[in-house]
């Protein structure tokens, strides 16, 4: 490890090109003011010698310096928040050392000058669809890393898991100066990047490449983060190492290096902890040059929710970014994490039947799942013309999961116990993956008139097996003191999921007078999917068991394609901004499903008129409205539409339907931004609707075995369209920001509301052709009030309140499910001399609401005292105290359609650890004698 390190650091020293600088060169000084000759602090500074650059910032006192400038004749260029750019070309006279520019004269941007905020406050500027945050004068201790200073910005919220959320959004990707940062892991960058290597940080509603290059925004927007290095770090090398040992053999080995030499990037990443500190995620590959489409189902969670279990990670990563020219740009990078998670839980599950007949499960697992992944990506741009750009996006991934799980529950129907059982399972499954994405765009003339294609070929492959015991004891409802009878039964089954993504997306714009243009665009889209699904039973004496569910083979293969052409007029104003069109969307969901002497044709054809819609009003330059409409069709599951019986076990089996029409997703989008930033005020808020056509919802049908076998408690699902009545949702969300006397003190007030209405259909009839109908309304409210007072770096309190209500009704039973839990919690961290500092992070949250056994009201107090010492502050020894009164939970509660459950599992408990950190930084660009917070890097582990 050490020599690869190394090895990284010497490449990125040794890439050609010429020297700007030379031990004995020159010097160039100069200081920016605007026209009322006021001071320009922060303000980016690049010299410009042929092809080699060299950056810096102006100081406090408006001044910038480059040192040792080797070159005779050279060009300056100044960028800074609120003023139009600027630069000149410059030279030495002969047998000159020093030159010494007169006062440049920055132009103010109109309607944007008034939100650069000096004397300590942070600017910001609203830019359509980018909220751009300067971070100089954050009051941030030396150390801090990027979410550091994302917590401190208005509208941005940090959780303890360091999920980010912008304007009520979650963030989903990370950028590097407008490169994706390891596939765009947002955790990745947030938790290594040194704070004081950043310039700016900006909040973008992302549309995808197409509508970044054609100007032409439509369908959903995604909240991605992109971090501007400050130009001044191009040159140059920071790393952090961490070691550290705690009780309950608590461990941690951390390491980074990030080199730059203006034109090349390299960053190197390694963590080994069992803390449950994850470095990468391997959830979903990046997002290339064109967005994937389908796949039949979703996934969410809860943005508050922990890691559950305890976890050995180990990482590895490798980011590379080199810029050829000024055309052509290579970016990608390598990442390997292995994850060993052991998990404690139970839950309570409520199954809502006809009438007021409940179903009530209540378990208790335990399970070891051992992860690990790979993952491989690279993007190729190249501005082939001025009018010419092609990107190029190849992507690999590899998974592999192994998991043994252990189940113990009891079902109680109607509050008479039904049955028990005890449930092993074994599983492994490995999971290839590959694709390749590119897009061209052509500009065909200056005025607008614009060509652009792109497209997508992705491809993945499933297997998996699993091994399942299951011993069942059944109960006599009607003989409480009968003894009860038993059912053993194994499970041996192989899967194989092919399935392949393919599509491309055609789009000509031609432009009607200076401020509209006209959109013509075609989309084609496929989904396939190969599947073969085979499982043998066994009874206990290894002996097959004759049940046609439990011992099956069957082969699968359908299509989703969809065809989707529009027309759309765009115009664009200095205030108004809107476009308006429509498009047409036929698809076709065909194959063929066997088993045996079985087989079942799917052939559903649809068509879909989709409108185009997007508007946007600048009330000022600090106050925008935009509202989007986007709508889109998502084609059934293989579990959805496979029409034979499966069981993985004799009790619970799934029905699929062939008949199923895909659903189609209408979706509308309103967000607010307001504020005076000049006083710290700011304001957002935003309004997500979304209504569903030809619903797929469940048939969920509970009933007791009246065969010979008495097999207790039996369940049914199948699927079905819901077009009787319309499926809705809707949720909101607003923050509201005060910054007061140099953004010492600040208030945040933040919260929303969220309604969602579900059906399905439930019987305990098991010759139910259709059940009965129950709607579920869900209302979720959450309110937060935090405050935070930071006088300067060496001092930062952040008292808060966090209250969730969780409201849900059934239509087919009269009781009402809420949970409500309370946590006010206080964060905050003081200097007790220059190198000591003491933190502490508690919370105290009370829960109300959850199943019996469940509810919990942990209090939760960690804390650390850290010492800093060697030159420059570059070592760090920390002792850090989690939970110390060892009462960490994870509760989460679900609501489905006919069910809600409630879980609790084991999180990581009170321990002590001793941690030593060394960082070391160097950058050429860097003026000595400008303040500078110090070296940063890698976050340490959660409190």
């Amino acid at each position: 490890m050490k020599q690869f390190l190394l090895l990284m650091t010497l490449l990125s020293f040794l890439l050609p090109g010429k020297a700007l600088y030379a031990q004995s060169g020159k010097t160039v000084q100069g200081m920016l003011r605007d026209k009322e000759s006021r001071v320009v602090a922060g303000a980016s500074v690049q010299l410009i010698a042929g092809t080699d650059t060299a950056g810096t910032s102006s100081t406090q006192a408006g001044i910038f310096t480059f040192e040792n400038v080797n070159a005779q004749a050279f060009k300056i260029k100044v960028t800074s928040l609120g003023f139009e750019p600027f630069e000149k070309e410059f030279s030495f006279s002969t047998g000159q050392d020093k030159l010494i520019i007169p006062s440049f004269e920055l132009q103010g941007i109109e309607n944007m000058l008034e939100e650069v905020v000096i004397n300590g406050v942070v600017t910001v500027q609203v830019k359509g669809d980018t909220v751009e945050y300067a971070t100089k004068n954050l009051k941030l201790r030396e150390g801090s890393v990027a979410e550091d200073a994302l917590k401190k910005l208005q509208g941005v919220e940090v959780d303890k898991d360091g999920n980010v959320t912008a304007q009520g959004e979650s963030v989903t990707r990370v950028r590097i100066n407008g490169k994706d940062f390891f596939g765009g892991d947002v955790k990745t960058a947030t938790q290594n990047l040194p704070a004081n290597i950043i310039e700016k940080m900006q909040i973008v509603d992302d549309y995808g490449d197409m509508a970044n290059l054609t100007g032409n925004k439509n369908g959903e927007s995604t909240k991605v983060l992109n971090i501007q290095i400050d130009p001044q770090y191009n040159k140059g090398y920071m790393t952090t190492l961490r070691v550290g040992a705690g009780t309950e053999e608590r461990y941690q080995a951390t390491g980074m290096l990030m080199a730059l030499n203006n034109k090349t990037q390299v960053s190197v990443l390694g963590n080994l902890n069992n803390m449950n500190a994850n470095l990468f995620d391997f959830s979903a590959m990046g997002g290339g040059a064109r967005n994937r489409q389908g796949g039949g189902g979703g996934r969410g969670g809860n943005p508050w929710s922990g890691t559950s279990g305890l976890t050995n990670t180990g990482s590895l990563g490798l980011n590379i970014r080199h810029d050829f020219s000024e055309k052509l740009k290579v970016y990608g990078s390598y990442s390997f994490g292995r994850d060993d998670n052991h998990v404690l839980g139970q839950s309570i599950r409520t199954t809502t039947l006809e009438g007021d007949l409940t179903q009530v499960d209540n378990s208790q697992d335990t399970s070891n799942t051992i992860n690990t992944n790979h993952r491989f990506e690279a993007n190729v741009e190249w501005n082939i013309t001025d009018k010419d750009y092609i990107k190029i996006t190849p992507q690999f991934g590899f998974g592999g999961n192994d998991q043994n799980a252990l189940t113990y529950s009891s079902s109680l129907l109607g509050g008479v116990l039904n049955n028990t059982q005890t449930q092993n399972a074994l599983s492994t499954s490995t999971t290839p993956r590959y694709g390749v994405s590119g897009l061209y765009n052509r500009k065909l003339n200056d005025k607008g008139r614009n060509f652009f294609l792109n497209f997508n070929y992705d491809n993945a492959i499933a297997e998996s097996d699993y091994n399942t015991t299951l011993d069942r004891l059944i109960a006599d409802p009607n003989n409480a003191d009968q003894t009860m009878q038993s059912i053993y039964e194994q499970t041996i089954r192989e899967v194989q999921n092919k399935s392949w993504n393919a599509g491309g997306t055609l789009s000509y714009t031609e432009p009607i007078g200076e401020k509209g243009r006209v959109e013509l665009t075609y989309d084609l889209n496929t989904n396939d999917y190969d599947n073969h699904d085979a499982q043998q039973a066994f009874d206990g004496r290894g002996t097959i068991l004759n049940d046609q569910k439990l011992n099956y083979s069957y082969d699968y293969d359908y299509s989703f394609t969809t065809h989707r052409a529009g027309a759309s007029y765009s115009h664009r104003g200095d205030k108004l901004i809107y476009s308006l069109g429509a498009a047409v969307q036929p698809s076709v969901l065909s194959g063929n499903a066997y088993s045996g002497n079985m087989s079942e044709i799917i052939d559903r054809k649809n068509f879909n008129i989709i409108p185009i819609a997007r508007f946007e009003y600048k009330f000022s330059s600090q106050k925008n409205i935009s509202i989007n409409y986007s709508g889109s069709a998502t084609e059934p599951s293989v579990t959805q539409i496979l029409p034979f019986d499966v069981s993985t076990i004799r009790t619970i089996t799934t029905i699929g339907n062939p008949d199923l029409d895909p659903e189609f997703n209408h979706r509308v989008q309103a967000r607010f931004r307001s504020g005076n930033f000049q006083k710290g005020n700011t304001f957002f808020a935003m309004v997500n609707a979304n209504l569903t056509n030809d619903k797929i919802v469940s048939f969920n049908k509970t009933y007791n075995d009246q065969s010979e076998q008495n097999l207790g408690l039996l369940n049914e699902i199948r699927y079905l369209n819901e077009t009787a009545e319309p499926v809705y949702g809707v949720n909101s969300f607003y923050h509201f920001g005060k910054s007061i006397k140099d953004k010492t003190y600040n208030i945040s007030l933040m919260g929303g509301i969220s309604y969602n209405k579900n059906i399905s259909y439930v019987s305990t009839d098991p010759d139910a052709v259709t059940g009965e109908k129950n709607i579920a309304n869900n209302l979720v409210f959450n309110q937060g009030l935090m405050f935070r007072y930071n006088p300067s770096e060496n001092l930062e309190i952040n008292p808060g309140i966090r209250y969730v209500y969780n409201y849900t009704n059934n239509s087919t039973r009269e009781q009402a499910n809420n949970v409500q839990s309370w946590t006010p919690n206080l964060i905050g961290s003081v200097n007790i001399s220059a190198t000591t500092i003491f933190g502490v992070d508690v919370s105290k949250t009370f829960n109300n609401g959850y199943g019996a056994g469940i509810d919990a009201n942990p209090f939760i107090i960690n804390t650390y005292l850290e010492q800093r010492f060697l030159k420059g502050q570059r070592g760090t020894l920390r002792l850090q105290a989690f939970d110390l009164l060892n009462e960490q939970t994870n509760i989460s509660r679900t609501v489905e359609q006919n069910f809600i459950l409630d879980s609790q599992t084991n999180r990581l408990g009170r321990y002590f650890m001793l941690t030593f950190t060394f960082k070391l930084q160097k950058f050429s660009g860097v003026n000595p004698f400008q303040e500078d917070r110090g070296p940063g890097g890698m976050r340490r582990p959660r409190m």
